[in-house]
């Protein structure tokens, strides 16, 4: 149950610059990812790294 709870997906509006966009999407192609998945995997990153230091 818990896994799935972890693969439910929460939508929100992100507005970003024209410049971090296009160097966003630049790293995600270069990762073979969608510019959603690159931010995703960024988010995902920085917290793992937060948890992490935490401890």
């Amino acid at each position: 149950m818990k896994e799935l709870k972890e693969q439910e997906k929460k939508q929100l509006l992100l507005r970003l610059s024209k410049t971090l966009w296009r160097d966003i999407a630049a790293w995600a192609e270069e990762d073979f990812r969608s510019v959603n998945g690159q931010i995703e995997f960024i988010l995902t990153e920085a917290v793992r790294k937060k948890r992490k230091k935490g401890s």
